[in-house]
Parts: structure tokens; C-alpha cells; sequence
């Protein structure tokens, strides 16, 4: 497969998994499934515009506004890239978990006007955050490492 076909593929798969459980993808707690493809950049690096490209469609179609769309994908892109530079070390694991923390918790509270605080926000994203990408992104990258060739 070649890289552009795969990068489509992720993005493709972002966004159908943010609306497969959409009841959870969206909020202050965002155990948000899709979250789960954001260690992808560790094998490959075309999955950093994969994963931009489903978050801006994903938050686009989610109706949430300029700042969900705009500010998550900038925030998610910047975090596959970390991801993919700091790969198989605890920043490069940790990178969509600080970032969509600190970073979409800046805008979220006004976005969705939550009557929470910025620190309740980071906390809660970010649990929510290393729920998913912990939990089952690592799981989901050990299985694609391993049958790798299927991948290519």
C-alpha cells in the first residue's frame, strides 16, 4: 500500500470511529476511540497527516466550530509529529495525552460553554486521553509492529 493510500486510509478511519461513538468523542470527558490511531505515527510517518486530516474532517462534521476544527487538528497535528519524532520513548507516548490536555482544554470550556475550569478540563481530558491512547493505542500499535507486512 503506498503511503498516500495509507495516510487515507487513517484519516478515513479517524473520522468514522469519532461518529461510531460519537456519544463518547465529544465534551469534557472525550474518551474519544479514535484517539487510539494517534501512536500510528511511530510506524508511519504519513499517519501525521492522516491523523490531522481526520481531526479537522471529524471536527468539521461535528459542528462544534472554528475552534474545535481549526485548534484540534493544529493540536493533534503537532502531537503526531512529536509522536513520530520521540517514537518507542515515553514523550513520543505521551505527546497526544499533555497536548490535547493542556492545549484543547484552552478552548474547549468556551466552545461547548462548560461552567468548568480550565485545571478540571485538563484533568479531565487528559485522563480521558491516556485512557485511550494508553489503552488501547498501544495495544492497536504492538499488533500493527507486529504484522507490519500486511501494513506495506
Amino acid at each position: 500500500m503506498n503511503r498516500w493510500a495509507r495516510g487515507g486510509l487513517i484519516a478515513a478511519l479517524y473520522v468514522v470511529l469519532v461518529f461510531a461513538f460519537q456519544f463518547a468523542s465529544f465534551g469534557a470527558f472525550q474518551f474519544r476511540v479514535a484517539e487510539a490511531l494517534t501512536l500510528l505515527p511511530m510506524v508511519f510517518p504519513e499517519a501525521i497527516g492522516g491523523i490531522y486530516v481526520g481531526v479537522m474532517l471529524a471536527n468539521i462534521l461535528g459542528g462544534f466550530g472554528p475552534w474545535d476544527i481549526f485548534g484540534g487538528s493544529l493540536v493533534s497535528l503537532i502531537a503526531a509529529y512529536l509522536t513520530y519524532r520521540y517514537r518507542h520513548t515515553w514523550f513520543g507516548y505521551a505527546s497526544p495525552i499533555i497536548l490535547n490536555a493542556f492545549l484543547v482544554s484552552l478552548y474547549l470550556r468556551f466552545v461547548f460553554e462548560l461552567p468548568f475550569s480550565y485545571w478540571f478540563l485538563v484533568f479531565s481530558i487528559g485522563i480521558s486521553e491516556a485512557v485511550v491512547v494508553l489503552g488501547l493505542g498501544i495495544p492497536l500499535l504492538r499488533f500493527v509492529e507486529r504484522h507490519q507486512s500486511i501494513f506495506l
